[in-house]
């Protein structure tokens, strides 16, 4: 299971360094989301959905144990159906990056959200894949930047909302050597967040021409008191009228 992703997330010392990053991750960016529908694409080894309450969860991938088993370019799902996708390093392994994305867009709705992550070839971890090869997992997958994912994205009507970066140790093999750069982790989000081994994003898919109505409350209320200031003028000059009218036709008036 080596050979696969997900078993190098569980199966090496520096797959377990990742993983436990990145599932903190992602149950701090899920956990105020909320709707009906949640779907986990690709690596079911991450419970990406742990911190979320939404009612209906399911996981998708092209193999293990999952509760729908299906390519990431072509997902199950209607159109608009989701609140909530997410994918962990999909399009890292995948040979349709941009239709994964266009699947992704079909299947949320309107201002459900997509959080992904991805490995950054701007750091250490893109380095050691130019100078060991790409034969290996994870140093096989496509290693996108951020920006150009960003840029697929704006084609979309995916809406950038939130940003992050994680694993800022050298991707050493021994978990000791990890530990000895633990300090790496603090020192890196503050002064080098864009050379971190991977990052996250959050996007929220955007309904073009769709506008939000909300009731005007404060309009309808001096509507109402301007009516009702009408109304009382015509009472009190009706009442007038009626006065003098009677005085012209010589009934007594009361002093």
């Amino acid at each position: 299971m080596k050979n696969s992703f997900g078993g190098w997330l569980t199966g090496t010392e520096l797959g377990r360094y990742l993983l436990a990053r990145e599932q903190d991750y992602f149950e701090r960016v899920v956990a105020d989301v909320f709707g009906y529908h949640a779907v986990q694409v690709g690596v079911p080894e991450i419970d990406c959905l742990r911190g979320n309450r939404i009612p209906w969860q399911c996981r998708v991938a092209d193999c293990g144990a999952v509760d729908v088993c299906c390519d990431p370019a072509f997902l199950p799902f209607e159109n608009r159906s989701l609140d909530l996708l997410v994918m962990p390093h999909v399009l890292d392994f995948t040979t349709q990056p941009h239709q994964v994305l266009r699947e992704a867009d079909r299947v949320l709705m309107p201002e459900g959200r997509l959080i992904l992550t991805g490995f950054n070839p701007l750091s250490l971890w893109g380095v050691r894949r130019l100078i060991q090869g790409r034969e290996s997992v994870p140093w096989n997958g496509s290693f996108l930047t951020q920006l150009r994912v960003r840029d697929w994205l704006t084609l979309l009507d995916l809406e950038l909302e939130g940003a992050a970066f994680m694993a800022y140790a050298p991707p050493f093999t021994r978990s000791d050597w990890l530990c000895r750069c633990g300090f790496m982790e603090g020192a890196g989000e503050r002064w080098w967040p864009l050379a971190a081994g991977v990052y996250g994003i959050e996007a929220v898919k955007r309904q073009r021409g769709m506008r939000l109505i909300t009731p005007s409350w404060k309009q309808k209320q001096a509507k109402s008191k301007g009516a009702l200031g009408v109304v009382a003028g015509n009472e009190r000059q009706h009442t007038h009228k009626r006065r003098d009218t009677t005085e012209r036709d010589g009934a007594p008036s009361c002093h």
